[in-house]
């Protein structure tokens, strides 16, 4: 007879007892699809506690924009992942470069999250700035594109340097996305 022993449950320590963990997003693509991953992580760490900075920069800066947050797109092209959602079978890249199609993958898309009741891009970037996130704007990326803080949502704090966030997120959990 064979006895099986359980193992025993291991729980990390981070640490975190006075709550002093910070948590730094790099925030570079504008795509619908690259978007939520920063605003979901950003959300929940928030929603623990956690010290929340996102920097956007390059096309990260569309999330911020007001000119463009309200309408960033999704397209499949390029991208060899991309199924219809439930199915094993993978789109075809030529189909992607149709006039039309990036349209078409965008509203799919927006749908879907919608169906989660989560919320759309420029709704998601407030709620942050109001739980206390801090929002940053690139420096060289606003430079590059002509922007100030002006183009930027209320919420965003300032045009920083790369330099400025090395600092503001020491000791921090960095996380480009």
């Amino acid at each position: 007879m064979t006895s099986t022993q359980e193992a025993p449950v291991v729980v990390p320590d981070f640490g975190d007892e006075d709550n002093d963990r910070k948590i730094c997003f790099i925030a570079s693509k504008g795509t619908l699809d690259m978007v939520y991953p920063s605003l979901v992580m950003a959300n929940a760490a928030l929603g623990e506690g956690i010290e929340t900075h996102i920097f956007f920069t390059f096309w990260g800066m569309d999330i911020i924009n007001k000119d463009t947050q309200d309408d960033l797109q999704f397209t499949w092209l390029g991208n060899t992942a991309m199924h219809p959602p439930g199915k094993k079978m993978h789109m075809p890249q030529g189909l992607a470069g149709i006039p039309g199609m990036t349209g078409i993958a965008t509203k799919m898309m927006k749908k879907q999250i919608a169906d989660l009741e989560v919320p759309e891009v420029p709704e998601f970037v407030q709620m942050i700035a109001d739980a206390g996130g801090h929002l940053w704007a690139c420096k060289m990326s606003a430079d590059m594109m002509g922007l100030t803080m002006d183009n930027f949502v209320d919420g965003v704090e300032d045009i920083i340097t790369a330099t400025d966030f090395i600092e503001l997120s020491d000791g921090g959990q960095v996380i480009f996305t």
